[in-house]
């Protein structure tokens, strides 16, 4: 049986191959990358890599070859982009025989009003129309997400905020990472989706425990839209993140990762990485650059 990962050097990606060359003996293991030098690592480790461009079908096609089960990690982008590539991707895995797609999607991708959303409702529907037996990843957020703004509050400014009320499910990458490595080697997960949460939390009760892990106080200030767009445009952030910033404050202050679920321990077969303990870890990768 061969497995293959697309976007296999990025953050989440190479952290989902190292899991699974611990479970997979490497010739079993194929990723697809735009650039193969920087996969060049896992080639000498006995890696089968691939070139495969989401904007190049025919690259594609060749990438897929040979391959029983695909993890899709979904691109970077604008929506439009991001649902041509991914559409171009699903095709190619159809036409190649793929027998099952897991693909990284959102919290409650097809319902969701999340700006981010429309690119998995959209791949989502695409995999069910191909009839091909799938694993919906749907990945609330990432602890790592916060890393600017903890190294902010670690420079002595108050943690700024238009989320409101709204409660988002942070965890660790890894914790994503390794579910999904589990669902691509694992068996019994045809045809199915997952909603991959931590405890949901506001931002409140996220800066607390920031607080606790920094031993330090952390002021919280909710302000509305406009004036979080003008605190990261104070804060040096280009002007082209900002919009986006401002809609991912949005979202979560309108429940769109509100979504509670035990799927992420089930998927995984052991308790979630405490916040504590995931926050304790980026602050300490801060501290050490």
């Amino acid at each position: 049986m061969k497995m293959l990962v697309t976007g296999a050097t990025g953050k989440l990606g190479s952290k989902i191959v190292e899991r699974l060359l611990e479970t997979v003996p490497a010739d079993q293991l194929a990723v697809s990358v735009r650039n193969p030098e920087k996969a060049e690592g896992l080639r000498v480790r006995g890696v089968d890599v691939r070139q495969g461009d989401f904007d190049r079908p025919e690259s594609l096609d060749s990438a897929f070859r040979g391959i029983d089960r695909l993890l899709m990690i979904s691109a970077d982008g604008d929506n439009e982009t991001r649902i041509r590539q991914h559409g171009n991707a699903v095709a190619a895995a159809e036409r190649a025989g793929v027998k099952f797609i897991a693909y990284t999607s959102i919290a409650n991708a097809r319902e969701s009003k999340n700006f981010l959303a429309p690119t998995h409702k959209a791949t989502e529907e695409a995999i069910l129309k191909t009839g091909i037996p799938y694993s919906f990843l749907r990945n609330n957020w990432y602890l790592e997400n916060e890393t600017s703004s903890i190294q902010g509050v670690l420079a002595g400014a108050p943690w700024v905020t238009s989320a409101g009320n709204g409660k988002a499910g942070w965890a660790l990458q890894q914790d994503y990472a390794d579910a999904a490595a589990a669902v691509l080697s694992g068996n019994g997960h045809e045809n199915t989706v997952y909603e991959l949460s931590g405890k949901l939390l506001t931002q409140e009760e996220f800066v607390s425990a920031l607080a606790e892990v920094l031993g330090k106080e952390v002021p919280v200030q909710q302000v509305d839209d406009a004036a979080y767009a003008d605190v990261m445009k104070n804060a040096g952030l280009p002007d082209f993140l900002i919009p986006m910033l401002v809609d991912i404050q949005k979202g979560i202050r309108e429940g769109t990762l509100a979504v509670e679920s035990d799927d992420f321990e089930k998927v995984l077969g052991r308790p979630l990485t405490p916040i504590k303990e995931g926050l304790a870890k980026i602050a300490d990768s801060i501290s050490e650059k």
